[in-house]
This record gives structure tokens, C-alpha cells and sequence, in this order.
């Protein structure tokens, strides 16, 4: 299993699933190319998945493609929705066939280390939608999952849309509950050192502030506190520095994602152990309680019988035994019970008639004993090039 349990402690098999998440623009689809280019060139086993349906090309060939499921721009017409509406529902649209993505992730998890995911460029279609929710949630529930917040590094050197840029991933950490690592992408054209040193002394940020707005305002004080606020936030905040177009700071990120397993064991994958822990419990009172019930709604004599008792010496058990099997056919002997007549068919009567007239014993068909039935099962919903093999150039 993906999750086993091992001294009081929760330890993740499996790959390392990465959702790239950020604003529009920020770089996660080109951040999710140079990721497939990186674990090509190194050898890493990576499973692609794309889960942006309004995206008119993926720069690679996913394993997966929401695309291949569901067509946004027919989602648009049929339901006469926007942009935004049309992605929100294609994602409630591809949820309803989330378990059979997670069976195929769940059957080639040996065979991959990571899973990296590319969401919608509009992030609150993702974060604040139940689909969203519910594919986090399924995913971390079975594998180690770590949530990249990419962060456009030239949009942050402005010390307010810095912190709009914070409020949001530290919204999205107490939403999924996952472990975060805040990549600070584009850092070719900008440094994020000042972004961290922000992180670090919030007096440099406070001179930051005084730097760009000349005179005291409201924003300002706000930003002042918030500044103190998410010092504890930046405390536990795991960033790093990366580049999709150079390249620079992928393999920090591959040592950022094999980090985020052990962090998820003492997080996340301990309160999924609770919860499994409670869930068994409550299983177990509900059988008890239910087995309760069963036995007081029983006759005395076959309550005793459900909780095992042993005879009693009036011999009340042999008066109310069905008779012995006669003749090898234990079936023709129990419809001479009067309960089961009303239930007896003119075959079940005729087999009784012919068991009385003592007629040599013949082994009873199954036919007989059970009656036959046809049970037409619905296709399972497809997951188009779910289990495809990789290309050559991935």
C-alpha cells in the first residue's frame, strides 16, 4: 500500500506528487517544461499530468491530459459560461473521474518517482473550487503531496504585490494542509534576495515600504502589521530560487520535494493515520451496536444461537432443527418446510414429489440451487492516454 504504518509512525511509499500552483503568469506551464527537460536529462522517473482545460498548447505531451477528456470550449457553449465558469466546471466535470486517475496512478506508482501536476492559470479556479479540493485531497491521501507556489519574481520586487503575493500562499497552506515550498521563478531577470531577506527582517521590509510610498497611508500601516503577522508563517516557509527558462534551481527543487515526504509524514500523513484510526473505531462500535439490536429484535431461542450459547437440556434446540437430509438432496428436504413452500417453485414441488416417491438420488445441478442472472455492468468512465507509455523525447 502506499501508506504503511510502522512504529506508531506514518511511512509514504510512492512518488512525490508536486501541484504547481500560482497566479496568472507567473510561470508554472514554462516551469512545468523545464521540470520534463530536467528529469529527462537526469534520468529521474516523472509522471506528467495537465489539468488546465483552457490551455491551447502544453509544451510537452502529458501522460495525462484533461483535454483528452473534456472540451472546454463545448463546455462553454452548453452551459453558456465564461472563461472562468468554463474552467471551474470542466474541472467538477474531470472530478467525477478522479478514481480512475488515481487507480491508474495507484497501479504505476512503482514506476515513478515523482508526479508533477500543472493546474489552471487562474489559481482560484483550483484553490477555491470543490474540484480542486477534492483532487488535492484524493491525491494526498494515498501519496506524499507537496504544493509548489510559483512565485513571479520581477512582480514581487514591489513590496505590496510581495505581500499579496505571502497573504496567498499562506492562505493556500492553511486551505490544503500540504506542504509548501515557494519557488521564486524568473530568477534570471530578478534576484529574489531581497524577497527573502523581507522574509527574514521585517524591519528591512518596513524600509522597504517607507522606500516606496512617500507618505503614511492605511496600506501602509496594513502592510506593517501583516509584516508581523506572517513572521511565523515565513519561520516554516520552504523557498527556494529557480529559473524555468534557464534552468537554474531545479535540482534544489528535486531536493526541496524529497524534503517535503518526511514533512507530510509528521503533518498531513499523521492525521490521515488518525483519521483511519477513528474511522476503524467507529466501524467496529457501529457492528457491535448493530449486532445488539439484531439480537434483541431475534426470538429467544435464536438469540441464543447468535451469541453462541450452548443447547439447552430440554433438548429445545433438536424440537426446532430442520430434519436430516434425505436421500443426498439437502435442498428438496428443506422446501418441505411450510416457510419455504410459499416460495417453491412448480419445478421446487416437483422435485419434493419425486424425493417422496424414494427414486434414486441424483447429484443436484446448480441450476437447481440457485437461480441464474445476468448482471450488466457500466463502462467505466476513460481516462484517454492515461496508461500510454512516454514518448521517446520524454
Amino acid at each position: 500500500e502506499a501508506v504503511q504504518e510502522e512504529e506508531g509512525s506514518v511511512v509514504t511509499s510512492g512518488p512525490v506528487v508536486a501541484l504547481l500552483i500560482g497566479m496568472a503568469g507567473s510561470g508554472k506551464s514554462t516551469l512545468f517544461h523545464r521540470i520534463h527537460y530536467a528529469a529527462w536529462e537526469s534520468g529521474k522517473r516523472c509522471y506528467f499530468i495537465n489539468l488546465d482545460p483552457a490551455a491551447l498548447e502544453v509544451p510537452i505531451e502529458p501522460h495525462m491530459d484533461i483535454r483528452d477528456t473534456v472540451d472546454y470550449k463545448g463546455v462553454m457553449r452548453e452551459y453558456s459560461l465564461g472563461p472562468n465558469g468554463a474552467i471551474v466546471t470542466s474541472l467538477n466535470l474531470y472530478a467525477t473521474q478522479f478514481n480512475d486517475v488515481m487507480n491508474i496512478l495507484d497501479e504505476r506508482a512503482k514506476e515513478f518517482d515523482y508526479v508533477i501536476i500543472d493546474t489552471p492559470g487562474q489559481i482560484e479556479a483550483f484553490t477555491w473550487s470543490a474540484s480542486g479540493q477534492l483532487i488535492a485531497e484524493s491525491l494526498a491521501s494515498t501519496f506524499a503531496t507537496t504544493v509548489v507556489y510559483v512565485v513571479d519574481t520581477p512582480r514581487s520586487k514591489s513590496p505590496a504585490t510581495f505581500m499579496s503575493n505571502m497573504v496567498y500562499a499562506c492562505s493556500i497552506l492553511h486551505k490544503f494542509r500540504l506542504p509548501l515550498v515557494a519557488a521564486f521563478n524568473k530568477s534570471d531577470i530578478a534576484s529574489p534576495q531581497p524577497c527573502f531577506d523581507w522574509m527574514t527582517d521585517f524591519e528591512a521590509f518596513h524600509t522597504a515600504l517607507d522606500e516606496d510610498l512617500v507618505s503614511e497611508s492605511y496600506v501602509t500601516s496594513l502592510h506593517r502589521s501583516m509584516s508581523l503577522v506572517l513572521d511565523e508563517f515565513y519561520r516554516v516557509l520552504d523557498r527556494l530560487a529557480v529559473s524555468a527558462a534557464s534552468g537554474q534551481g531545479i535540482d534544489d527543487l528535486w531536493r526541496k520535494l524529497d524534503a517535503s515526504r518526511a514533512l507530510y509524514d509528521a503533518t498531513y500523513g499523521k492525521e490521515i493515520r488518525r483519521r483511519r484510526r477513528a474511522y476503524r473505531k467507529q466501524h467496529a462500535n457501529d457492528v457491535a451496536r448493530n449486532f445488539a439490536k439484531l439480537k434483541l429484535d431475534l426470538p429467544s431461542d435464536h438469540r441464543a444461537d447468535a451469541s453462541g450459547g450452548d443447547d439447552d437440556d430440554d433438548g429445545s434446540r433438536a424440537r426446532d432443527a430442520p430434519p436430516q437430509p434425505v436421500g443426498g438432496r439437502p435442498d428438496a428436504v428443506r422446501r418441505n418446510h411450510p416457510g419455504d413452500l410459499q416460495s417453491a417453485g412448480p419445478s421446487d414441488l416437483d422435485t419434493d414429489l419425486h424425493t417422496q416417491q424414494d427414486e434414486p438420488d441424483e447429484p443436484a445441478s446448480p441450476t437447481a440451487m440457485t437461480p441464474s442472472a445476468t448482471i450488466t455492468r457500466g463502462a467505466a468512465p476513460r481516462v484517454h492516454r492515461a496508461a500510454a507509455a512516454p514518448s521517446s523525447k520524454q
